[in-house]
């Protein structure tokens, strides 16, 4: 067997080898003593059974077995060669050639390797910045929404003109062309004027109507529609205003305190200030955080450190933002594509740089979580997915089970690895205010 081995850079190596059929043939006998022993053949006795009758039954599969066995030499000891240990590699080995003839094989195979990266003081890099301010008067504004949520709605006494954050109780009904239309009529349907809940267009149409008066509404279905039959139609609502609510005032006390802190029995105005005042905090942060530091960090690094990067695995990449932006594309436009390999090409070539920047931001996090120690395991994986399950109404494990069926566990665990490793390091430069 000849073998010469080549490391091509810090996260790609080729091997190349001659293997003998003369190899090949001496690790099918191999086989066959070995299978010889075992195989269950009719007319012998087991373990009686002859190489010549086990070569002749299992016949290719042997070959394929012996051939695989030459492979794993080649591999081997190309990996010996070359000082890779079995454990550095990152997917499986590409067998790019494989040329048979009579005598001997000729075989390339390529594998890739874990990068190895020099992070230097990368906590040195993280800027120090300054913790959002909450103040009184955002805890209070919060708390008057939550108050005005709670407040029933009461009929207005004085008829006077709507305006915008009323509701108007109204009777509609809708036709398109003079005819009318599925579900376009209700009767004492409460509508929150400035809500966007109807078409683009009607709402503003009761601004300044009184109660009691009847008004044709003119609007246009937007293009984009749920319902195709009416997208894009022009339309005419007749509207009779029933009613003219309003939020009835609600008083701020330990009351309101006790219905917004369920379960805390001896919440008080200043216990739901605290809470709110801590929701707000964290609510503030997280959007710098996911808005402005983790992004800008990231990018930082990205484009700091430089490393080779397994080719694979960016071709890997550049494939599924292929195959995503195939999903937007009209049948003819996939037909062109397939039809035009160098247009195909072409398309391909321009997601190298997003596919290379996100590969390398995966190699960064991967080695700042080794670095500061930080783990996701599987079942905090399986609590966040069932968290956001339920505050969509989802069935958890039924949620759960489709994430891993479809093999998107990894990237969730990533993603949320990633969101660690940036909080921890930000956290630290955090400056209270």
């Amino acid at each position: 067997m000849e073998i010469k081995s080549n490391k091509i850079d810090g996260a790609n190596a080729e091997i190349k080898a001659t293997i003998s059929m003369d190899e090949v043939n001496a690790n099918l006998d191999k086989i066959a003593k070995s299978l010889a022993k075992t195989a269950s053949v009719q007319g012998f006795r087991k373990g009686k059974v002859p190489v010549s009758v086990v070569k002749k039954q299992y016949g290719e599969k042997l070959v394929q077995d012996a051939e695989a066995e030459a492979l794993r030499d080649v591999l081997n000891k190309g990996l010996d060669d070359l000082g890779i240990a079995n454990e550095s590699l990152i997917g499986e080995p590409n067998v790019s050639q494989f040329d048979k003839s009579d005598d001997k094989i000729e075989v390339t195979v390529k594998v890739a390797m874990k990068p190895e990266i020099d992070m230097g003081d990368y906590a040195a890099m993280v800027k120090e910045f300054d913790k959002p301010v909450v103040n009184d008067e955002d805890v209070d504004a919060r708390i008057k929404e939550l108050a005005e949520s709670q407040a029933p709605l009461v009929d207005i006494k004085r008829n006077r003109k709507m305006k915008e954050g009323d509701t108007a109780v109204i009777d509609f009904e809708g036709s398109i062309d003079g005819e009318l239309f599925e579900g376009g009529s209700a009767k004492d349907f409460a509508l929150l004027l400035g809500s966007g809940q109807f078409i683009p267009g009607f709402e503003d149409q009761l601004i300044g109507v009184k109660r009691d008066e009847e008004v044709v509404v003119k609007v246009t279905f937007p293009e984009n529609y749920g319902g195709k039959e009416l997208a894009g139609k022009d339309a005419e609502f007749k509207v009779k205003i029933n009613q003219i609510q309003v939020k009835d005032d609600v008083e701020i006390d330990d009351e309101l305190a006790k219905k917004l802190l369920p379960g805390q029995e001896d919440a008080t105005v200043e216990s739901l200030k605290t809470q709110i005042k801590t929701q707000i905090d964290n609510e503030k942060l997280g959007k710098l955080y996911n808005d402005e530091l983790k992004p800008a960090l990231l990018d930082s690094f990205v484009e700091s450190f430089k490393f080779d990067l397994p080719e694979f695995v960016v071709e890997q990449e550049i494939d599924m933002a292929l195959n995503k932006a195939a999903g937007t594309m009209s049948e003819d436009e996939i037909k062109e594509l397939r039809e035009n390999t160098d247009k195909l090409s072409e398309l391909r070539e321009t997601f190298r740089d997003d596919a290379v920047r996100s590969v390398r931001a995966t190699f960064i996090i991967d080695t700042l979580a080794a670095g500061e120690d930080i783990k996701v395991e599987e079942q905090e994986i399986m609590q966040a997915i069932y968290f956001e399950a339920m505050q969509t109404g989802q069935d958890p494990k039924a949620a759960y089970d489709h994430y891993k069926e479809a093999g998107y566990l990894p990237a969730i665990q990533m993603s949320m690895v990633e969101d660690k490793v940036l909080s921890k390091l930000l956290n630290a430069k955090m400056k209270e205010a």
